[in-house]
């Protein structure tokens, strides 16, 4: 592979105008495109096979409005003294808000709490519609499903809550599944935390300011062809709303990390006295091919994805991947036209320490990772016990991994939804801000609904149940139920369970019928269950699957098995220091987190795969340059150690950005992000420190020759590849191009 991309390095440095001119008349025709005919991102929790699921499959059928999103929109006094029952302002105040909610094109129905305090209040209380100290009055809005709206129906309702704002009657707030599926996810200042960390790093590494612009501005083009490109993908699948945040996340990284290692190459080479465009055909047939095998084992991770079984999940996959490529793409056509206009420019507008970093690998800072390397194979037991103790004990937390979803009493206090909830909970109970829906089919036997109702109403985790609501021409019949205790609760988990395992069974038998639990907390709880039981076969279909590449790659089995094994360490120490921050809350207050949350339930299932993907970047760039030494003086322990120096600065800088572009993402205010930004930059931390500085050496010495042992017979079997080696291909090439090509005069 290295001579094609020697070619396609070569002639974007030479015609560098054409490659960008390709980039730029890509990007408006996908921008164009985007706005003229994109589809809205949307956000559905659908997984076939569930019984939340089937839940919303009978209330669909019934035509039920309970199948379809809904809205809460909560109103109180603003006089602390006043309640509902007592003052005809606020009863005035609320019909007029019910008025202006009923109006809405999108709305099917509104609750009446104005109507039942009309009859004496007795009547809204018993409905669930007025608390029972008159203080709280809930209004919900029930929608069509997901499919028949878009972000203006929420728009709508925004407006109509906004209007109430000065209003010097009531409070008004408002929440719920429209907003889950509908609120925009915060995007731009975890990018521009991340971007501004990436600068600072590139301009200490390079030491000029050409030299660092590069890659930051080939990262950004990727990232704005990538996410606006997301629209038109949904023709395909339905990519998520959150899924831009991630994919952004990712792909800055991811882009920048590309970047970094192909002009680092290329730096190296134009300092030996190569020519810029030979340099740069050079620098894509090795480096970029390592950006191509690592940019393609991401999308191979990400993409397995799938195995969840959760369509929502793949969709996300399918749309962190397509961003991964076109950075990949980006860093072997893009980068190189850039790299052909700077020419040997590139060092130029140079820092103070411009000459100390004009090479990427100065001799200073390989001297010191040499000697660090030499003193960690001296003591290669202690380090290697040592370490492997640290990831165990950070991964220890894991134990108690609870997965779940967080609700909107885990937002900031200043947005809507959680001061909606923070109502509904004051005056209803925690289990109000997430009713279950219990559909039941009826087969034809309506006598069940009763002593259904009745052994529903009894069963202590409830709190309250609607009367039951029959269909007759479907044959379903619904029963809202209210919990106890809040959503995110393990009883409330416990209680769908202990619902569905021992409280519908005896009274359904022999009946026919079959009740299923649905509503967002169950589908939640039921999203967790199904991640939790197809996590271990996605784990082991990524690790196989880098297994295989990596013998092939290396030619070796104990590397590839080191590299697994080592990989489940890190991302393992990642998970335990989720479950400290997040669900004990150890230092939860200093990255902004108002509460206890549990673990989302695809958060894991996104961290291995993007995680174990990365590191092969790591793995690759490290161990080439170490087998690369082996294969020359058939010295383990010494091409160990010249690897590590050789690579660790690159690789340390690589992580310093990826770390940072995390980071700056569990800054911004959504639990999920904030999640996913801590998880992935521990986990990258943790390899690029702990495993590729510590580990792999300690281990390789450890092991020996053995490192480098394959079956002849397998030896035979596999093929060939060369990644970021001796570039036997380049100099084919260029010794073709040499014969052909006249010489200059």
């Amino acid at each position: 592979m290295s001579s094609p991309l020697f070619r396609l390095g070569r002639f974007a440095a030479r015609h560098p105008w054409r490659a960008i001119g390709a980039w730029v008349l890509a990007a408006v025709v996908v921008i164009t495109a985007s706005a003229a005919v994109g589809r809205d991102l949307e956000d559905t929790f659908e997984a076939p096979g569930l019984d939340s699921q089937r839940a919303v499959e009978l209330l669909s059928a019934a035509g039920s409005g309970d199948a379809g999103l809904t809205a809460r929109v909560v109103a109180t006094p603003r006089d602390a003294a006043v309640t509902f029952f007592d003052s005809p302002a606020a009863h005035r105040a609320l019909a007029g808000l019910q008025a202006e909610l009923d109006a809405l094109p999108a709305v099917l129905a509104v609750s009446d709490p104005a109507g039942g305090l009309g009859d004496g209040g007795q009547a809204a209380v018993a409905d669930g519609t007025v608390s029972p100290d008159g203080r709280v009055a809930l209004v919900t809005l029930r929608y069509p499903v997901v499919e028949e709206l878009d972000n203006g129906d929420l728009r709508e309702l925004k407006e109509v809550v906004a209007a109430h704002a000065d209003d010097g009657v009531l409070r008004v707030e408002a929440g719920g599944d429209l907003f889950l599926s509908f609120e925009e996810p915060e995007t731009g200042t975890g990018e521009i935390i991340g971007l501004l960390a990436a600068v600072v790093i590139l301009l200490v590494a390079f030491g000029s300011l050409i030299a660092m612009g590069l890659p930051i501005g080939m990262a950004l083009f990727g990232l704005a062809l990538g996410v606006s490109a997301m629209p038109l993908l949904t023709y395909l699948v339905e990519i998520p709303s959150w899924a831009p945040v991630i994919a952004s996340m990712v792909g800055l990284g991811a882009g920048i990390d590309y970047a970094l290692f192909l002009v680092t190459r290329h730096r190296e080479q134009l300092a030996a006295g190569t020519g810029v465009e030979e340099s740069v055909g050079r620098a894509v047939a090795t480096a970029g091919q390592a950006v191509v095998f690592a940019g393609g084992t991401v999308v191979v991770s990400i993409l397995g994805l799938a195995v969840a079984g959760i369509p929502f999940i793949a969709a996300a996959g399918v749309a962190i991947a397509a961003v991964v490529l076109i950075m990949v793409a980006a860093s072997i056509t893009l980068l190189p036209a850039f790299l052909g206009l700077a020419g040997h420019s590139i060092d130029r507008f140079g820092l103070p320490w411009r000459r100390a970093a004009r090479d990427g690998h100065a001799p200073r800072a390989r001297h010191r990772w040499q000697r660090w390397g030499t003193h960690v194979a001296r003591h290669a037991v202690a380090y290697a016990v040592g370490a492997t103790l640290l990831l165990l004990a950070l991964a220890v937390p894991v134990l108690a991994l609870r997965l779940g979803f967080p609700d909107e009493g885990t937002l900031p206090d200043s947005r809507t939804q959680r001061q909606a909830y923070d109502l509904v909970a004051e005056g209803f109970g925690p289990g109000a801000n997430g009713p279950l829906a219990i559909a039941v089919d009826l087969a034809g036997d309506p006598s069940v609904v009763e002593p259904l109702y009745d052994a529903v109403t009894e069963d202590p985790g409830i709190a309250s149940v609607a009367p039951p609501r029959i269909d007759t021409d479907a044959g379903v019949a619904v029963l809202l139920a209210v919990a106890t205790t809040a959503p995110q609760d393990d009883a409330t988990r416990a209680t769908i369970e202990r619902l569905r395992s021992e409280v519908f069974p005896p009274v359904l038998k022999g009946s026919g019928a079959r009740a299923h639990v649905g509503g967002q907390t169950a589908a939640f709880a039921d999203l967790g269950d199904r991640v939790k039981d197809r996590l271990l076969l996605f784990v082991a279909a990524v690790v196989v699957l880098s297994f295989l590449l990596l013998t092939v790659v290396f030619r070796s089995l104990l590397v590839p098995l080191k590299a697994a094994v080592l990989n489940l360490l890190s991302i393992g120490a990642a998970y335990g220091v989720l479950v400290m921050v997040f669900q004990r809350g150890w230092g939860a207050s200093l990255i902004g987190l108002e509460s206890t949350v549990p673990i989302v339930s695809f958060i894991p299932m996104f961290m291995f795969a993007i995680v174990f993907g990365l590191s092969m970047d790591y793995e690759v760039f490290l161990l080439s340059r170490v087998r690369e030494h082996y294969l020359a003086t058939g010295d383990n322990d010494g091409s160990v150690v010249r690897g590590l120096a050789g690579t660790a600065r690159v690789i340390t800088s690589a992580a310093l950005i990826m770390v940072s572009v995390f980071l700056g993402f569990v800054l911004g205010e959504d639990p999920t992000t904030k999640m996913l930004g801590l998880g992935l930059a521990t986990a990258i931390a943790v390899d690029a420190t702990v495993v590729r500085m510590v580990l792999v050496p300690a281990t390789m010495k450890l092991l020996g020759d053995a490192c480098w042992w394959l079956p002849g017979w397998l030896d035979r079997l596999l093929p060939s590849l060369d990644v970021e080696g001796g570039g036997r291909g380049v100099e084919t090439e260029r010794r073709e191009d040499q014969e052909v090509t006249p010489p200059a005069r």
